[in-house]
């Protein structure tokens, strides 16, 4: 290991020192966990390894966050994506436990997590639908389709106004909603193109040729196109490389889906997957717009992996003052 290498990148990152020196302590681990194995960090590893951290109770956000920078600094993709699979979207199912008793009580909350509770931090992904849709089947069981949508809808994701305070300066400079909406397509198109350039990863995914043309072609891709009162957006598949040339129907959704509580299920159909935990999606993508026009919206799932779709799509609807 280039201890040296590594701590300088954690400075420069803000690490203190006491942490850099016990990243530095679970990266040695890791790597002679790796010797151990044959030497080949890929993410079957890193969840095997992982799985350890969580019986030994050492499953912390900051050790799961060493190994993610470090497959960064060893520029191995397959390590940091893993890794990266682990912590996206991990508040999900401690927020949706939460947010049941909130809304519904603990008595109900403690019928519906029964045998399940709270989720381990550093679950591997082909785990996590075990824990997620059959508290998503009980919960609609017991209140009702509405109520379960209604709930997911306000997201299960940890996002703070704070995040999305730019855009909503940048939808005020724009002058106008459409266009803002070409602005910010722009922008994608641009932050890809860099990403290709410089050789980095777009959160978890490669950027080709075929990618870059797909989300300039798309201009609805994650920016969204408006019709009227409505903004449809369509999301980027999590793996666009993989979706542009796969001719399998679960592999296409697999590759379009985002979710790391449903997509290894996709691909294993080894459980029943409830598309209404998708509206947990459509919240994410409204949650930008509610801060631009600082009230709630409402948003429909049109299609979604889960749905047997091959992407992502969501209507949200605008304000009338628009």
């Amino acid at each position: 290991m280039d201890r040296e290498g590594y701590r300088e990148l954690l400075r420069l990152r803000k690490v203190s020192d006491e942490k850099i020196e016990a990243a530095i302590a679970m990266v040695e681990r890791f790597e002679s966990y790796l010797v151990s194995k044959g030497g080949v960090a890929n993410a079957a590893i890193a969840w095997e390894f992982c799985n350890i951290l969580i019986q030994e109770g050492q499953n912390t956000f900051d050790n799961l966050l060493a190994l993610g920078r470090y497959g960064l600094f060893i520029k191995n993709n397959a390590l940091y994506v893993a890794i990266l699979e682990l912590l996206d979207g991990a508040e999900v199912q401690p927020n949706l436990y939460q947010k049941v008793g909130l809304t519904f009580g603990t008595e109900l909350r403690e019928e519906v997590f029964a045998g399940i509770g709270i989720s381990q931090l550093g679950l591997p992904p082909t785990e996590k639908p075990f824990d997620m849709f059959p508290v998503i089947d009980r919960l609609e069981r017991k209140v009702g389709k509405e109520k379960t949508k209604d709930l997911l809808t306000a997201c299960l994701r940890d996002l703070p106004d704070e995040h999305f305070l730019d855009e909503r300066d940048k939808y005020l400079q724009a002058g106008s909603i459409d266009k803002y909406l070409v602005v910010k397509h722009q922008a994608l198109v641009e932050w890809l193109r860099k990403c290709q350039q410089n050789g980095d990863l777009f959160y978890a995914q490669e950027i080709t040729d075929d990618v870059l043309r797909y989300v300039e072609e798309h201009p609805e891709t994650e920016s969204g196109v408006r019709k009227g009162k409505v903004l449809y957006i369509t999301k980027i598949p999590y793996n666009t490389k993989e979706y542009l040339t796969a001719t399998d129907p679960v592999l296409k959704r697999y590759y379009a889906c985002h979710c790391p509580w449903a997509r290894e299920a996709i691909k294993s159909g080894n459980l029943r997957l409830n598309p209404i935990f998708c509206n947990c999606s459509g919240g994410y993508s409204k949650k930008p717009w509610e801060v631009i026009f600082g009230q709630p919206l409402k948003v429909e799932v049109l299609e979604s992996a889960l749905l047997g779709d091959y992407r992502c799509r969501f209507a949200v609807h605008l304000p009338d003052e628009l």
